[in-house]
């Protein structure tokens, strides 16, 4: 079975593609309704939230557009941050759809700072800045952008901006709370946290966000929040949903909710600590430079100089049939990504790090043995604390 270690999609674990693999049914009957029901209301404890969740059949992006056409109308103004390359397509569609995006640039090696938010809006004396939106999670570079903070520096600022965050890579991997953040929307995507393919994504919305979308005048049709609400009270859709992505979602939330979304989370965060060790015992740089803004679902690892990425994850994949997620826009081959998401646990993490020690010494990139032994050493010292 090929090593899959990009981060997202992840890995779909087999009572995931058992529940995928159920037979089609009605999607206007009594039984996809009470599948529907169950899975819309399941997500809802994903995101930490009672309002609301839309589920599109459509990937992150989708769910991107979703956000920003239900509550905004064309000229109006968003603050987004240059956290790394997919803040940079948000903004590109942001572009595309008539909205004026203003682009805090940086050096795509930290999350976003709150004081930068907090100061812009401040500047923003008519309050002609609509939204601000920003990533949990920069899966391009391994940058956590602290979401309680930002919501605080909106309300430091005495600003009206609606809160959009995307939790597409975090999403059942990271703490994430919608509600009690004072986000207003919140995108997500499947095909990461959740275990499933990629085919589905999510709005979770706010009061003010709902209020919100009763005067936008951006065009939607497809992703009209309000069609996909009255239709989901009676378990439905206004369009053929992803049936058997439902059934995969129900179980999936189901897998969540028997670990313990808190126990999810510190395993996560045990396999990011235990990759950064292996990484700094080699002697390489983490391209995140915040200690406090580590990702816990990818590590992006810069490669020494005139040493290519794409050279080094091509050794990786033709040796053992592992890949590693690349670099992307401005870091292209300059970063390799280890994932380390999902249906993921100890004995995954050594596999996937013995390879790419490996791959190092086969691909001749300088660096120091023992990353392996410090990372089985951290998740030692980890399984010794909890068992004490």
């Amino acid at each position: 079975r090929h090593f899959l270690q990009i981060p997202g999609p992840s890995p779909v674990p087999d009572r995931v593609l058992a529940a995928l693999s159920m037979p089609i049914i009605d999607h206007r009957g009594p039984e996809f309704s009470r599948l529907a029901k169950k899975a819309l209301e399941g997500i809802k404890t994903i995101f930490k939230t009672t309002n609301p969740v839309i589920i599109y059949t459509a990937t992150g992006t989708g769910a991107w557009e979703a956000a920003l056409v239900n509550t905004l109308s064309p000229g109006d103004k968003v603050l987004m941050v240059e956290t790394g390359q997919f803040a940079t397509l948000w903004k590109k569609m942001a572009e595309k759809l008539g909205l004026k995006p203003e682009f805090i640039a940086t050096d795509w090696r930290h999350g976003v700072d709150p004081k930068a938010i907090e100061a812009k809006l401040k500047e923003d004396k008519n309050k002609e800045i609509k939204a601000v939106c920003v990533l949990h999670n920069e899966t391009s570079t391994g940058a956590l952008t602290p979401i309680a903070e930002i919501r605080k520096a909106i309300d430091a600022a005495g600003h009206p901006a609606l809160l959009m965050v995307d939790s597409v890579s975090s999403l059942g991997s990271i703490d994430y709370r919608h509600d009690e953040w004072g986000v207003d929307v919140t995108v997500g995507g499947s095909q990461k946290g959740l275990m499933l393919p990629p085919g589905m994504s999510f709005n979770a919305i706010s009061d003010k966000a709902l209020k919100a979308n009763q005067s936008s005048k951006l065009p939607k049709s497809f992703y009209a929040w309000d069609d996909m609400l009255n239709m989901n009270k009676q378990g439905f859709f206004p369009y053929t949903p992803a049936t058997n992505l439902l059934y995969g979602l129900r179980e999936a939330v189901a897998m969540l909710e028997e670990e313990g979304l808190d126990n999810v989370f510190k395993r996560h965060d045990r396999h990011a600590e235990a990759t950064r060790r292996a990484v700094q015992t080699w002697g390489l740089d983490i391209l995140c430079q915040n200690e406090t803004e580590h990702s816990s679902i990818v590590t992006a690892v810069l490669m020494p100089t005139g040493h290519s990425e794409v050279a080094f994850r091509k050794v990786v994949l033709d040796n053992f049939n592992m890949s590693l997620g690349s670099g992307l826009g401005k870091i292209a081959d300059k970063v390799f990504r280890i994932g380390h998401i999902g249906d993921f646990n100890d004995l995954t993490l050594m596999g996937t790090l013995a390879g790419v020690e490996m791959g190092l010494k086969l691909a001749k990139v300088p660096y120091k043995k023992g990353g392996v032994e410090a990372a089985m050493e951290s998740l030692t010292e980890n399984l010794i604390k909890s068992n004490s």
